[in-house]
């Protein structure tokens, strides 16, 4: 692995003519190690790979305390990833898991997620339930023409259910800013999952599933049709630097150099050239792509921009525990009205326990506790005694702030990105990805599609 400190990059440049490198890739993210990989196979001989941190893999970030290692995130693969198909010497680095999601919902229930037909339907009670299926047509016939993502929920499950459920809570905690004011845009890109729930063959299959589940007396499996086809793969105990150095060994195999820990000054034109000054180098090149932050390429080619684009800052808190927990899935998610925490992973049901405790991040939209560690270590502690999650000894092992997590779009904030995308292109950058078109990119699996499909990979 290649460090910024070593020996200047091919196309460097010290007093010497050297021969522009075919492409330099900003940002070693999965966007970044793709693009990479995809150039090579189109015959790009001298490729740069430039990036912030010391190692591969973006925001896929671990952190290590004492016998722990924490995750920034609930990060999950799949073996049939087309990023293996680039990177073939990372599966046999993941580990196997069976992960299961449930959620708190604001009657103070661990159940099911997204939804729970018997918890949110069949234990409301008759009356209830009419009132929820006359909210549900009623918002079908009023939201036909959604205006923003608090309408797009309301139109497919009703305003009834979207509140009873606590989807409306969490969509608040996942983007930092209430429903009503995130664009329709992100809605449809990042909550489809609520269509495809809310269709009358759905709702029918989960109904009937709930019922004769309830009947049973078993909580019963996914129903028929919601079975996962591929195995779910975690990163590796070690991390996510051992998990992407084969990726970039392979890179390196094929010629293309990293320079890691390397904080890029300025980018500019040479005539058909990019000239890139980094650390007191100058390095030439016939292309750049950029994978990382739009604002931050606005910033490498002087033109920055006045409107900044919202993302979100995201507290992730580190905890070990010796006690008895209200929840037994590994992933929990707070749907409750109550608690700014959003999501706990417990990373010791899938590497199992450290010293004798369990271990697990919780994640907090800093914007939603004055962006203050304290503060939410607090609020967590008092949320999860409240609703008895947490029985036992709690300790805050360390945390982390991670600035431009995930995009948000509030009004006008795609159109903003467009804008600022096409100031790019006319500087003759390539920027996408999750970070540098602004995209809500949930899996390895959708960055990886993108960066294809942008690239023309075959």
């Amino acid at each position: 692995m290649a460090d910024a400190d070593e020996s200047p990059p091919a196309g460097g440049s010290h007093g010497d003519e050297v021969e522009p490198l075919d492409a330099i890739v900003l940002g070693a993210g999965i966007s970044g190690l793709v693009s990479a990989s995809i150039l090579v196979d189109q015959g790009n001989s001298r490729i740069l790979v430039v990036d912030e941190y010391r190692s591969a893999g973006g925001n896929h970030l671990d952190f290590t305390y004492g016998p722990y290692t924490f995750d920034v995130g609930s990060l999950i693969f799949q073996d049939d990833s087309p990023l293996l198909q680039h990177f073939p010497e990372l599966l046999s680095r993941y580990v196997a898991i069976d992960p299961r999601w449930s959620r708190l919902n604001p009657q103070g229930r661990v159940t099911e997620y997204p939804f729970s037909y018997r918890d949110d339907f069949l234990s409301a009670g008759p009356f209830e339930c009419a009132r929820l299926v006359l909210s549900a047509v009623a918002g079908r016939l009023r939201y036909r023409h959604p205006r923003n993502a608090r309408d797009f929920a309301r139109r497919w499950i009703g305003p009834r259910l979207l509140r009873r459920s606590g989807l409306e809570s969490y969509m608040t905690r996942f983007c930092g800013l209430p429903p009503e004011r995130i664009e329709l845009q992100f809605a449809e890109q990042r909550m489809m999952w609520i269509a495809e729930h809310a269709t009358a063959a759905s709702l029918g299959r989960r109904v009937l599933h709930a019922w004769r589940s309830r009947r049973s007396g078993r909580a019963g499996s996914a129903p028929p049709g919601d079975e996962r086809r591929n195995q779910q793969l975690a990163r590796p105990p070690e991390g996510f630097a051992h998990l992407y150095r084969p990726a970039v060994e392979r890179l390196e195999t094929r010629g293309v150099e990293f320079a890691f820990g390397a904080r890029a000054d300025r980018l500019s034109r040479e005539g058909a050239l990019f000239r890139l000054d980094i650390g007191g180098r100058v390095i030439r090149s016939r292309r750049v792509l950029s994978t990382i932050p739009l604002d931050r390429a606005l910033d490498l080619i002087g033109a920055s921009s006045d409107e900044q684009l919202p993302t979100v800052t995201l507290i992730s808190l580190f905890y070990s525990f010796d006690g008895r927990r209200g929840f037994s899935d590994p992933i929990l998610y707070n749907f409750s009205h109550g608690g700014a925490w959003k999501r706990l992973t417990v990373h010791s049901d899938f590497y199992g326990r450290a010293g004798g405790r369990e271990f697990f991040t919780v994640e907090v939209i800093g914007d939603h506790i004055g962006r203050s560690t304290e503060q939410a270590d607090q609020d967590f502690r008092q949320h999860t005694a409240d609703n008895g999650l947490l029985v036992g000894q709690l300790s805050l092992e360390g945390s982390h702030v991670l600035e431009h997590a995930y995009p948000i779009y509030t009004a006008g904030a795609g159109e903003r990105s467009k804008r600022n995308i096409a100031r790019l292109r006319e500087f003759g950058l390539e920027s996408f990805g999750r970070q540098g078109a602004f995209q809500y990119q949930p899996t390895a699996r959708v960055s990886t599609r993108e960066a294809e499909r942008i690239l023309g990979a075959r």
